[in-house]
């Protein structure tokens, strides 16, 4: 039978796999290995030392930390305890860290280092349930002594002088409905709320992700994203477990480019930030090269184009044009992606926030096969994503097997499936606003094409709705604007409004090089954002897009944000989507000038 907790999994696994690579990560400049024995051995000294300092069945353990091996092995540690395992953002203020803490009632916090240690210390007496605090990089730390605190090295040295018995038993007393882990939302409209996850829920969803694109243990991921957040912990963790493929990760947060090109990956996933960051990336570096490389680039572009728009409209691809593309990518697009570490790419998933169709055209039209998936932390992470060469354009996909989806009478998406959570801890009444009857209430609005394949028009509390009464989806024209090499985002302003206006950030590196080229004078980022050609140049992008926009949704006024937009600042989550009510707020003068 197939096993239906993540222990179980995990075992499962391990059995068969043993010393196989399990996972690497970097150290002094060399990759280096931990094998399925290695790691199962770890999570369980941690299960027993958990146990053993009064851990009890289904209660909770934090872990704060940036993607590394300790972090996961923790978190199964956690599990097979039978603990119910919550991740907490690294860049949260101390603030942020004591409101999980004690909203999800952790007995035991794992902290990476001092930094992290630091803003325990900010709200220690205000969780006195908290047993403990562990910490796995202690350097910084060798005069620190304090009753609460201890080192992960020393948790799991006192975890092998114990008896793996009581691990066993709670791994065995664990049940499908059982919880298995809190994820955070990112809390773009509050406080984020404690999404609660079964074991049943996830063990689900590692097999359900694979059905439309398989994944083996002969493929490798770069993990990088939060590991607090359900996208990265669906990879790193969950999928990991199942199908036995090796996970790297990233030596730090700022190598991740070094470090893609270093290991090139079988399978991809970023959010929607990071893959506009490598395409403008692309258009920087193939505007400075040799007028014949940027001829030879833009030809085979054209082609790949041409192609990329047959395919992701399901209709056949000449053989002439497969053989043009097939010549494009020896010549040009195979040197460029193995620059970028996508070389040994199969499939890559954009996810977490909604992405520019034409961005994942520009993906398609190189040869990688880039789709965006779609879901919510609720769901497990995935409701709908398209099978390898099967992507159409302007979709989010088909149902994953099992999953059901239906759009209500008011165009909200609803969903049901064996992944779909059992509820926010602690807040029935936000439970009761979001799942009813079995369905899951989306938030989003939709429609089901004639292939059954999903297209998300907006957030239903997005939605404007003009002084004209005319409905307006924001995320459309929001996305049409960041196709653009010189906008890195937009948010759109109108409701109750005469007309439309939006706040747009721009693209830093492709605008700092524009104004280079066209020798434009600026000292700080406010300077060049309130440079009148600077102002030009984004008013002849808008232009463009009004272009393809009926009346009603053309963007008639704009204004440069003078600042960039930072998570620290609570301007974006850790996904880096605006948190629209908060820039609202924060600009509010910009905007009513606007409407002056």
């Amino acid at each position: 039978m197939t096993a239906s907790t993540t222990p179980a999994v995990f075992k499962q696994t391990v059995s068969s796999r043993e010393q196989m690579v399990a996972m690497r990560y970097k150290k002094l400049g060399l990759w280096r290995d931990i094998t399925w024995n290695q790691y199962f051995d770890t999570a369980r000294n941690i299960s027993a030392a958990l146990i053993d300092m009064g851990l009890e069945k289904g209660a909770c353990a934090a872990i704060i930390g940036d993607n590394c091996p300790e972090w996961v092995t923790i978190d199964m540690g956690i599990q097979c305890a039978g603990g119910v395992s919550v991740g907490i953002y690294t860049t949260n203020a101390w603030q942020e860290v004591q409101y999980v803490v004690s909203n999800s009632d952790s007995v035991f916090l794992f902290a990476e280092n001092e930094e992290q240690l630091d803003k325990w210390l900010n709200f220690r007496d205000s969780v006195p349930g908290l047993k403990k605090v562990i910490v796995w990089d202690t350097k910084g730390l060798r005069e620190f002594t304090d009753p609460m605190v201890t080192s992960l090295e020393q948790l799991i040295e006192h975890g092998k002088t114990l008896a793996k018995t009581d691990v066993d038993r709670r791994s065995e007393e664990l049940r499908p409905e059982d919880l298995c882990v809190l994820i955070y939302t990112s809390g773009t409209t509050g406080p984020p709320k404690g999404a609660m996850l079964t074991h049943g829920n996830v063990t689900w969803m590692a097999e359900a992700i694979v059905e439309q694109n398989p994944m083996d243990k002969g493929d490798e991921v770069l993990s990088f994203l939060p590991l607090c957040h359900i996208f990265e912990r669906l990879f790193s963790v969950f999928t990991h477990l199942r199908h036995a493929y090796v996970v790297n990760f990233v030596e730090k947060p700022d190598t991740v480019t070094d470090n893609m090109v270093e290991l090139s990956p079988t399978v991809g996933y970023a959010v929607p930030r990071i893959w506009e960051k490598y395409s403008s990336a692309i258009h920087i570096r193939m505007s400075d090269a040799t007028r014949a490389k940027r001829l030879a680039y833009y030809m085979a572009l054209k082609i790949g184009r041409k192609r990329a728009g047959l395919k992701m409209n399901f209709k056949n691809v000449p053989v002439w044009l497969e053989i043009c593309f097939q010549l494009a990518h020896f010549a040009v697009f195979r040197k460029l992606k193995e620059r970028l570490g996508f070389d040994r790419i199969r499939v890559a998933y954009s996810g977490a926030a909604p992405i520019s169709p034409q961005v994942l055209y520009f993906y398609q039209s190189m040869g990688i096969n880039l789709i965006e998936g779609y879901g919510q932390t609720e769901g497990t992470g995935v409701t709908c994503t398209s099978q390898e060469g099967r992507a159409k354009f302007g979709t989010v996909g088909t149902p994953v097997p099992g999953s059901e989806v239906k759009i209500a009478e008011d165009g909200e998406i609803l969903v049901k499936s064996p992944g779909v959570f059992a509820g926010y801890y602690k807040n029935e009444k936000a439970t009761a606003e979001t799942l009813k009857d079995g369905w899951l209430y989306s938030g989003d609005v939709g429609e089901i094409d004639e292939d059954g394949y999903l297209k998300i028009t907006d957030r239903k509390k997005d939605i404007i709705i003009t002084a004209g009464g005319k409905n307006i989806s924001p995320q459309y024209i929001e996305n049409m604007l960041k196709a653009s090499v010189y906008i890195n985002d937009a948010v759109l302003i109108g409701d109750r409004r005469k007309f439309l206006s939006a706040l747009i950030m721009i693209d830093e590196d492709n605008v700092v090089k524009y104004a280079q080229e066209n020798k434009i004078q600026f000292s700080t980022y406010g300077d060049l954002a309130a440079h009148p050609e600077i102002n030009k140049l984004i008013q002849s992008e808008i232009d463009q897009v009004n272009k393809a926009l009926a009346r009603v949704e053309n963007v008639r006024k704009f204004r440069i944000l003078p600042k960039k937009l930072y998570e620290e600042d609570g301007e974006v989550t850790p996904t880096m989507k605006v948190k629209r009510k908060y820039v609202n707020q924060a600009f509010a003068d910009i905007i009513e000038e606007m409407y002056r």
